[in-house]
């Protein structure tokens, strides 16, 4: 396989060649600047095995090597939480408990176990749980359903998952900043072997989740199979 590099400015204004899919993280949204980073959060409100957790931070040390605007980054990246919040929203809003459920039941991977839990959870906390569910993966995107079927104030919605997206992009975009003149020669001299590591524990995290999901369906659907009458 061929090794990819790219080039992104080092703070130094200097050019530095990042190998793998560090690089390419880095190359993407430096190409795509600002929005590029609003457009990967949204993006994760839908499909969360691509996290903002690795984007946020590449967001942060390219405001640090001066390749972006650490304030206009936070904003893109809060208002693609929001924009994503608003669709799940919207869609519980306008479909109702029911049939919400059932698409949970017909989405693979997913369940209307999800969707009970996510309901419960915001039957128990309300707002708090709007406001927290935004810094906890996958469930930053399911909350906003109940929200939204239960018609919570579309003020009070926004506002907690406006705070709460706020709060958890800034942290991540932060750290990527805070430790840019650490993370900036470590990158240049092993960004190959990190890119392999990060992209291995991507690809282990999804495969566990998706195998985890389909011994558990077969599972509930061998428990569900009526039982053959004895000596049968």
């Amino acid at each position: 396989m061929p090794v990819i590099s790219h080039a992104p400015m080092s703070a130094s204004g200097g050019s530095a060649e990042y190998e793998g899919f560090i690089g390419w993280v880095l190359s993407l949204i430096d190409t795509m600047g600002e929005v590029g980073v609003g457009l990967a959060v949204l993006i994760e409100n839908f499909f969360p095995p691509i996290p903002s957790e690795a984007i946020l931070p590449a967001a942060g040390f390219l405001s640090y090597a001066g390749r972006m605007n650490f304030w206009v980054a936070l904003i893109a990246a809060t208002l693609g939480s929001l924009i994503g919040a608003w669709v799940w929203y919207g869609l519980g809003a306008a479909l109702g408990r029911n049939r919400t459920r059932w698409i949970f039941e017909k989405m693979p991977l997913v369940d209307a176990e999800d969707f009970d839990k996510a309901e419960t959870f915001f039957g128990r906390w309300g707002g708090t749980a709007v406001l927290l569910g935004r810094c906890v993966p996958i469930v930053r995107s399911f909350i906003s359903v109940p929200a939204g079927v239960e018609r919570m104030s579309l003020v009070m919605f926004t506002l907690y998952t406006a705070l709460g997206s706020l709060v958890w992009n800034a942290i991540w975009i932060g750290l990527g900043f805070a430790f840019g003149p650490a993370i900036e020669p470590a990158l240049e001299q092993w960004s190959g072997v990190l890119s392999k590591l990060v992209v291995g524990l991507i690809l282990a995290l999804l495969a566990w989740f998706v195998i985890a999901r389909l011994r558990r369906n077969a599972r509930r659907r061998r428990e569900g199979e009526p039982q053959a009458p004895a000596g049968a």
